[in-house]
């Protein structure tokens, strides 16, 4: 095998698929990533850990020779992190990889690259079709409320699911918190239907929102028994399955006609959060949110460091409600919007979930806090 190829895109695309290869492994050749070049100049990058695997393709390479070879993480990562040359040469003979800059040679002993797993394809003749930007979107608003400390396994990933309606549902909890993205999402052909066992760990979901990058073309993917596969046109990912019994979520979405719809902005309620959870500690969390009169009232109390006390003049002039909330999940929340970006505020008393929604199918439920300072 013999290429040319340019520095900086190897790097971003050798970065993204070194992700997955194990820093430790009773298998030690999944510590490489496999390239495979072939006579028509197609150049791709495929890492695993058994568990999670992706391919990549690589542009800006130009063949030689075609064939593989397995380039070890750590150092070949190093190499093209700290050169400063703007191509490489990269040329195996089966036991030794040169690799070769514009001011800089490395030789790398090499492993047969026919020993590491196969590479993962995308085969499915029917499968769903999403929006990409739609798709990352939904990982960034849900997998912050997922959980890997839970003894409850299903709660370290998303459930994906199709609604009644048609659209495609990722949901995200860990018990005291609950996020729920819904969006379009397209059938080709009649495909595996997504239901109670589609559940997506988050680390393979960081690694896809890592990995699509083609923003402008859709991602397909399909379910299997024990995995799901999505693909766009550069890059392919595989992953298991979580196990576990999923909650009953939709029992924790409350639907109520009686509670007062607060509209507010992202910017300013998020700034105004942010100050008031400064004297909260690991002991007293909570922030007493008071909504009433035109104003929301935020105070924060806590023995050791002080007290907060933060107004903001908002659109509400109805019956005074006063919450108790954890400041962290709250802001968790509003770093997934635009500053400019409104949301809507559903709550009723303090013993009642508070529901934040926005226009584009985003349901935030967050649990209150006792509140027990007085």
């Amino acid at each position: 095998m013999k290429i040319n190829c340019d520095r900086d895109k190897l790097q971003a695309a050798f970065q993204a698929v070194a992700a997955v290869a194990p820093a430790r492994s009773p298998k030690p050749i999944l510590q490489n990533v496999k390239l495979e070049v072939s006579d028509n100049g197609a150049a791709t990058l495929f890492a695993t850990d058994l568990e999670v695997s992706i391919r990549r393709e690589v542009e800006g390479v130009e063949v030689e020779a075609p064939g593989a070879v397995l380039l070890p993480v750590t150092r070949f990562g190093a190499i093209l992190r700290e050169s400063s040359d703007a191509t490489f040469r990269i040329e195996t003979d089966g036991v030794k990889t040169l690799v070769r800059g514009e001011r800089s040679r490395f030789n790398l002993p090499s492993e047969n690259p026919t020993e590491f797993p196969p590479a993962v394809g995308f085969d499915a003749e029917a499968y769903y079709q999403a929006p990409t930007r739609l798709l990352k979107e939904m990982i960034r608003r849900t997998i912050f409320a997922t959980d890997n400390e839970s003894s409850r396994y299903a709660l370290g990933g998303v459930k994906f699911e199709i609604g009644d309606d048609g659209q495609l549902i990722a949901v995200g909890t860990d018990g005291r918190r609950l996020a729920k993205m819904e969006g379009p999402v397209e059938k080709v052909g009649e495909p595996a239907p997504i239901g109670d066992a589609t559940i997506v760990p988050m680390r393979s979901l960081q690694l896809i929102d890592r990995t699509l990058v083609d923003d402008e073309a859709p991602t397909k993917f399909a379910v299997r028994a024990n995995d799901a596969v999505f693909a766009t046109p550069t890059a392919t990912l595989s992953t298991r399955l979580l196990e576990g019994r999923y909650p009953r979520w939709r029992d924790v979405v409350p639907t109520r006609s009686d509670s007062a719809k607060i509209e507010l902005t992202v910017g300013p309620f998020f700034a105004a959060v942010r100050q008031a959870a400064i004297v909260t500690s690991d002991e007293s969390r909570g922030i007493d949110f008071t909504f009433g009169d035109g104003s929301l009232v935020l105070a924060g109390q806590a023995a050791e460091v002080g007290e907060s006390h933060v107004e903001l003049p908002i659109g509400y002039d109805g019956s005074k409600i006063e919450i108790t909330l954890d400041p962290r999940f709250v802001i968790d929340f509003l770093k997934t919007l635009d500053a400019e970006q409104s949301f809507t505020f559903d709550l009723v008393d303090s013993d009642s979930a508070a529901v934040a929604l926005t226009d584009d199918g985003y349901t935030y439920v967050l649990m209150p806090l006792a509140r027990d300072r007085n």
